[in-house]
């Protein structure tokens, strides 16, 4: 981490303030008359007021230096001239210049007290009225305690936009609200680690046996746990998680705080499978409606077998193909069942027999809508079925309120759609999934299509396979690997991972080669060299229809690393062309870029006028264009296109590299996987196979042959915890 400069001064003038996150360009006037540029989340500041500040000095293009604010102390004006400034700036609604000279004039450095402390003193003064009076100082306190919570922020190293946050959930009683609960930072709306928050509330005499402390550690072990997956804990894995967080907590204590939240519905207990299961109440709310609804879906079974009989030999004259057995029973029973699982490997015909269902629906006279869970596989089952799809969050129309996600269609508002099909499954979490089926009308059809051998979703939950291993959801499995796609040797390598066999690790295929690299730096060195030199002059594949997948984001060949070198080696530096640099990290116009987590506000539009807000973890793009004065940045993802300030900078990373967990629902013309040893969770053939299906055309595999061996011999997958397959197997 580079060493932080600091500087102590009065605020010169505001360049630039976004009202609604805080981002601030100042001038600073330091020791000796000099004046420096400061950037960061600096909200309501305004000239005269004074600023000690620490952080990373960065290279602008065209504005020269700048120091990104990391650490920040305020303090209010004190000066008679200093305080001028700072009321003249309208940081108080309804005082100006005129009205800001009057009020110093008449209580000097007493000003900012006096508004604060007895603003009906205002009125001795000409042209202020009482009711002005009140609406000065109702805007100073409000500025006041945005002031001293972001204060109270950083005496513990929180950002000053988590300030923002808080007000927006709590309103003007944000600091006494945290003052009195600290453990409110570590719920969902803010998401600060507990070790933090545990920091504040010892600090402020909290006892560390109170029952806040307690009932706070219990939620955040199974919010934590969410992000692994789990959709509960069992109760006495929950309390050992708790007392390990607690460090040597005790479980007697927590056992009652978790009763208390048991009691108060905060946590629902109930026992799943002979397990003693400990859900957050909206994760339990979001299975138990799941699998309330489903069964709903599938009740509704309809005898269209002659009709289907007769449609399906039309739809074979006029595509000109003869559908084999297994994809025939899928289209058929499409039609037949309210609920139908389509689940196979590649080179099995998902693809012809999804368009089957379709057709066949069509013909039906049904309406039919066509969902993915990200854009990018959205935009390929717009591509491979010729009609259009949306994710399943536009779908839903998705809104972002006070810290939480809502949709517009619910069961209040239903789809207006006869069928519904949503392909790549295995990324689909417990929440979405239920969300979706909030929203179907009963009698819809849901087709669910998706590879179950691939990776589980990010979130929580283990959707695609309950389904499956439940036995309620009449379940197609397409086995048969066509003769076209068995002379792809990325499909039979795919096949032989998935099978436990060994993997063809030679260079006499068409479409798939091993270049054995025993050590990171070669493996690194040829990753380069085959995206900047080889592939785009050998084989005429460019540089942006190339992905590198790695397993991992740290070492010596993980993402942070591949992509720093990648991006020198495809978007170097060049005359005209702008870049920002955000800590550690250069962000360059040009650069290919992913979203790493879900931002729900951001505003988006297409060529096409559309608008739309939220980007996804996993949505990639590019920087089109960098602001002069690196204020924004103009991003494009396949075709929306937004803004983004420079603090949505840490939601932002190159994706030249890429994880292959961040890579599902994707598929690249080329692959170049570089394969080295990393965590033991990250060496499994569930990793391996999702890699390699990934590749259309071309598969890559750069690396440790023992390593590549190991993972496709390694089946373990990871337990989660999840109630879906149960309560569908006994409702």
């Amino acid at each position: 981490m580079e060493e932080l400069a600091t500087y102590e001064g009065a605020v010169h003038s505001v360049i630039f303030q976004n009202a609604e996150n805080g981002y601030t360009v100042l001038r600073l006037l330091v020791e000796g008359g000099e004046v420096i540029t400061v950037v960061g989340c600096i909200p309501c500041v305004a000239p005269g007021e004074q600023l000690a500040v620490s952080g990373v000095w960065e290279q602008h293009p065209q504005h020269g230096g700048q120091l990104r604010a990391v650490e920040l102390e305020r303090t209010l004006p004190e000066d008679e001239e200093e305080i001028f400034s700072y009321l003249a700036s309208g940081i108080c609604r309804g005082v100006g210049p005129a009205t800001a000279r009057r009020i110093v004039d008449r209580f000097g450095k007493a000003a900012l007290d006096i508004l604060e402390r007895e603003p009906e003193r205002l009125n001795l003064i000409k042209g202020i009225t009482a009711k002005k009076a009140q609406e000065i100082a109702e805007s100073f306190r409000r500025q006041m305690g945005l002031r001293r919570l972001m204060e109270f922020l950083a005496r513990y190293q929180l950002p000053p936009v988590l300030a923002m946050q808080l007000r927006q959930r709590y309103g003007d009683g944000a600091l006494d609200q945290v003052r009195e609960n600290p453990y409110l930072l570590s719920g969902d709306a803010c998401g600060v680690a507990f070790s933090v928050t545990d920091e504040i509330a010892m600090s402020l005499g909290m006892s560390a046996e109170s029952k806040e402390r307690l009932e706070a550690a219990v939620t955040f072990e199974l919010s934590h746990n969410e992000g692994n997956g789990h959709v509960f804990l069992p109760r006495d894995k929950l309390i050992a998680a708790t007392c390990q967080l607690l460090q040597d907590g005790d479980p007697e204590r927590l056992e009652a705080a978790l009763d208390a939240l048991v009691e108060r519905g905060t946590v629902v207990r109930e026992q799943v499978a002979g397990v003693d299961a400990c859900y957050l109440r909206r994760l339990w709310e979001a299975e138990t409606s799941a699998c309330l609804r489903l069964n709903g879906l599938l009740a509704a079974t309809v005898d269209t077998s002659r009709q289907a009989d007769r449609t399906l030999a039309e739809i074979e004259t006029e595509a000109g193909i003869t559908y084999a057995p297994q994809q025939r029973q899928a289209v058929r029973l499409a039609a037949e069942r309210g609920v139908l699982i389509l689940t196979g490997g590649p080179g099995t015909g998902k693809t012809t027999t999804v368009r089957g269902i379709v057709a066949l629906l069509q013909k039906m006279g049904l309406e039919i809508v066509l969902a993915a869970p990200t854009g990018r596989a959205a935009k390929r089952m717009s591509e491979l079925t010729g009609m259009e799809a949306q994710t399943i969050h536009r779908l839903l129309g998705m809104n972002w309120t006070e810290g939480m996600v809502s949709f517009q269609k619910t069961e209040k508002e239903p789809l207006e759609a006869d069928a519904v099909i949503v392909d790549e499954m295995s990324m689909v979490d417990l929440t979405l999934f239920a969300a979706l089926l909030r929203a179907l009308r009963p009698g819809t059809r849901l087709v669910l299509v998706g590879d179950a051998d691939q990776l589980p979703s990010v979130g929580a939950g283990n959707v695609f396979a309950d389904l499956i291993r439940s036995g309620r959801v009449e379940t197609v499995f397409l086995r048969e690997v066509f003769r076209q796609a068995e002379k792809s040797a990325i499909i039979r390598n795919a096949h032989a991972v998935n099978q436990g066999q060994p993997i063809g690790l030679t260079n006499d295929q068409e479409d798939f080669f091993f270049l054995c690299r025993r050590d990171a730096q070669r493996v690194v060195d040829t990753v380069v060299e085959l995206c900047r030199d080889r592939l785009p002059g050998n084989m005429g594949i460019p540089a942006d229809q190339i992905q590198v997948l790695t397993p991992t984001r740290k070492g010596p060949s993980g993402t942070l690393r591949l992509n720093q070198l990648l991006q020198e080696a495809l978007n170097p530096r060049a005359p005209g062309k702008r870049e920002l640099q955000w800590g550690e990290r250069l962000f360059r116009e040009g650069d290919r870029i992913m979203q790493t987590r879900n931002d729900y506000e951001v505003v988006w539009t297409r060529s096409d006028g559309m608008l739309g807000t939220g980007m996804f973890n996993g949505d990639v793009g590019r920087i089109v264009q960098i602001d002069p004065a690196g204020e924004w940045l103009e991003m494009d993802f396949d075709g929306r296109t937004a803004s983004y300030s420079a603090e949505m900078l840490s939601e932002v990373e190159l994706a030249y590299a890429m994880t292959v967990h961040k890579a599902q629902g994707s598929e690249y013309r080329c692959v170049v996987f570089a394969a080295m040893p990393s965590a033991p969770s990250l060496m499994v053939r569930g990793v391996l196979y999702t890699a390699l299906t990934r590749a259309r055309e071309l598969m890559i595999v750069v690396g440790d042959d023992a390593a590549i061996r190991s993972m496709a011999a390694n089946d373990r997958q990871q337990r989660r915890y999840s109630g879906l397959r149960w309560r569908l197997a006994h409702s």
